[in-house]
């Protein structure tokens, strides 16, 4: 209909059509594509074709807390495992500053370019104590192996549960070598227990350390060292060459205190610059060399079996603290409990006992 204001009795007025209203939505914007839902049998069959997409999918399912992804994930496992166990795993650790993700990249090019390897990535990200929040910022540091096709790059936030994310890791690494990678990182966070974590599902334990950060003595103090298969010192270019040299005989002399290694095998302490890419092929010449001896010792396959059932206790832990703290009856009691505990009312003791009675009970119930 037609503005009344545009009638001549009402000269030196006009109003103009309106327009149509604007769609809120670009009409030139493609929709998303609903992500498929796969069967397991169809999860695996893509994974042991070395589909990327797939597989991403399926570490998915293995990094979700709900019950339902969480079955499917332990199927796609179960069909992986005769595939798993031909990668070579490596343990990245080093304090925060060390040149973890730069020096990761430097290695994985080597190894890809040079040595015609396939790569897994596994980075445990850390996450905010305040938001549960990670950035999982790895692969910005990562520049020229997250445009690899050879290379399978997937940071994992450690949510505050180390131990949950250590085993979802394990589980990654087996879908990963079902994939055909043969060669696998796992980087930890490099803030102390991570590392023990972390050891106890590779082959080889790598420890970064930088000169004259006063760390020669922190990574004797906390340990680390003793878990170490090799020692590189980072940084080691320009006016820093001399300190890394100097930091390097400081290890191997430390290295000398400690008992030899269950392996048999002795540590070594090289330099590098993961930045100029030197020294990089002797770091590689080092892990072969490990990787030989300790299979032609026996060692390897025993500490592939230690880890095996290591995890299947952790395994089993898991399952016992979740079915507690899951069930309705001790759901229902642990906040009085709690609270009687804090009026002095009983002691954390005895407070404890009741509650696994009580979840005893409830389970001979059933």
């Amino acid at each position: 209909m037609e503005h009344p204001e545009n009638d001549d009795l009402y000269k030196g007025l006009k109003v103009n059509k309106g327009v149509a209203d604007v769609p809120t939505v670009n009409p030139y914007l493609k929709r998303r594509k609903q992500r498929r839902n796969y069967s397991s049998s169809e999860f695996v069959e893509g994974i042991l074709k070395g589909d990327i997409t797939i597989l991403s999918q399926a570490v998915t399912l293995i990094e979700s807390s709900l019950h339902e992804h969480q079955q499917v994930a332990q199927e796609i496992i179960e069909k992986c495992l005769p595939h798993a166990g031909r990668s070579v795993r490596i343990g990245i650790t080093g304090v925060p500053g060390a040149g973890k993700s730069t020096s990761i990249d430097a290695f994985g090019m080597h190894l890809i370019k040079d040595k015609g390897r396939k790569l897994a990535v596994l980075a445990i990200d850390p996450s905010s104590e305040r938001s549960k929040g990670s950035i999982l910022g790895d692969k910005t540091r990562m520049e020229e192996l997250s445009r690899e096709k050879s290379a399978f790059i997937r940071p994992s936030p450690s949510a505050g549960s180390l131990g949950g994310v250590a085993r979802k890791t394990r589980e990654t690494i087996v879908l990963c070598e079902a994939a055909g990678f043969d060669t696998v990182f796992v980087e930890t966070v490099g803030v102390g227990q991570s590392e023990t974590a972390v050891h106890s599902m590779v082959d080889f334990f790598l420890l970064i350390q930088l000169a004259g950060t006063g760390d020669e003595l922190q990574g004797i103090k906390r340990g680390i060292m003793e878990m170490a298969d090799g020692i590189i010192i980072n940084k080691a270019d320009g006016d820093n060459i001399d300190k890394a040299k100097l930091a390097a005989a400081q290890f191997r002399n430390a290295l000398h205190l400690f008992p030899t290694p269950e392996s048999g095998w002795s540590p070594k302490v090289l330099t590098y610059s993961g930045y100029y890419n030197l020294g990089i092929p002797e770091i590689w010449e080092m892990v072969d060399e490990y990787i030989k001896f300790t299979t032609e010792n026996g060692y390897f396959r025993f500490k592939r079996n230690e880890q095996a059932k290591y995890w299947m206790y952790e395994s089993i832990n898991e399952t016992l603290r979740d079915t507690f703290y899951h069930n309705p009856v001790v759901e229902s009691m642990l906040g009085i409990t709690e609270q009687q505990v804090l009026n002095n009312e009983i002691s954390s003791f005895i407070a404890a006992k009741r509650m696994m009675d009580l979840f005893l009970e409830n389970l001979t119930k059933k």
